[in-house]
């Protein structure tokens, strides 16, 4: 049995770790850590997915409680918080002086609470958000976000980073499902500009494959003014040192008949207009466009 009580300074390259949860994702988590030479443990309710990581050197743990207990470090990749509750609360489930590595999804509330949870039950606790596909665990493109308290991060950096390129966000538990979900919400706004773009030009017989590489330049372009653009909003001040909203509200205009004309679902920019025109109505006009934080950082409108 791994002692438990106390965190380590900084733990071993190759210190023992936990992986509670053998999904795609649990496994390739786990996986990784053998990969890097890491002695581990891993269970889940159905033991006939560990078969594979067995095969590679992995201890099937034959309780909950004995997964625990083989490492100071436990990584948690359930299908949602409910099951991390109704798995590690069991009144004979003992967390003393684990750290607690939660990488199942979920959102900024449910992390905090799951913090205190934790605190509660004698356990340090880590959220974390995987920003990657499991093919790609292990590899310096998995990027794995993680929040709570640095010292914890540090003290088991080195395992950690097994896992791919690691990030601690902050000592707010909720940070790295917040990142989550705003590298969410960019990812959807991206395909989707690029989907209304795609249909446009598709009436006029180019294809997707033509139209991408245009795309890309664009979304590239656009991509380089995003830190001027957040020095803007976080000085709360919007000189339009390019273009006016109400320019840019103009060129909506143009999309949106052109979209309306071709035959092309014009819902999406009709929404960037509609914000564009509250923005304008509160006398925002002649400011530059990341004035419009204000609307996106309001409740939806009725």
């Amino acid at each position: 049995m791994t002692d438990r009580t106390a965190a380590p300074v900084n733990a071993s390259a190759t210190a023992p770790v936990t992986v509670i949860g053998l999904g795609l994702m649990g496994q390739a988590l786990a996986g990784a850590f053998l990969g890097a030479g890491h002695p581990t443990t891993v269970w889940n309710r159905t033991s006939s997915k560990a078969a594979a990581l067995v095969a590679e050197g992995a201890h099937l743990a034959p309780s909950i409680g004995a997964a625990l207990d083989a490492s100071p470090l436990t990584i948690v990749c359930l299908t949602d918080y409910d099951a991390v509750h109704e798995l590690l609360d069991a009144d004979d489930v003992k967390l003393d002086g684990t750290t607690l590595v939660n990488l199942t999804s979920g959102d900024s509330t449910q992390a905090r609470e799951a913090a205190r949870w934790a605190e509660r039950r004698g356990a340090r606790y880590l959220d974390g958000a995987v920003m990657a596909v499991p093919p790609v665990i292990g590899t310096a493109e998995a990027v794995i976000l993680h929040s709570g308290p640095k010292a914890d991060f540090d003290a088991h950096g080195p395992t950690l980073e097994a896992l791919g390129t690691v990030t601690h966000l902050g000592e707010d538990h909720g940070l790295a499902s917040l990142y989550d979900v705003a590298g969410l919400a960019m990812m959807w706004s991206v395909l989707n500009a690029w989907l209304q773009g795609t249909a446009m030009l598709r009436k006029a017989g180019v294809d997707a494959a033509t139209y991408a590489p245009f795309a890309r330049q664009i979304a590239a372009g656009v991509a380089d003014w995003l830190p001027g653009y957040a020095e803007q909003i976080d000085a709360g001040s919007f000189p339009a040192e390019v273009s006016a909203l109400e320019t840019d509200a103009r060129a909506m205009e143009h999309l949106i008949g052109e979209s309306e004309a071709l035959g092309v679902n014009a819902e999406l920019p009709k929404l960037f207009k509609a914000m564009a025109d509250r923005a304008i109505a509160a006398g925002h006009g002649g400011e530059q466009y990341p004035v419009l934080i204000e609307e996106f950082g309001r409740p939806e409108a009725d």
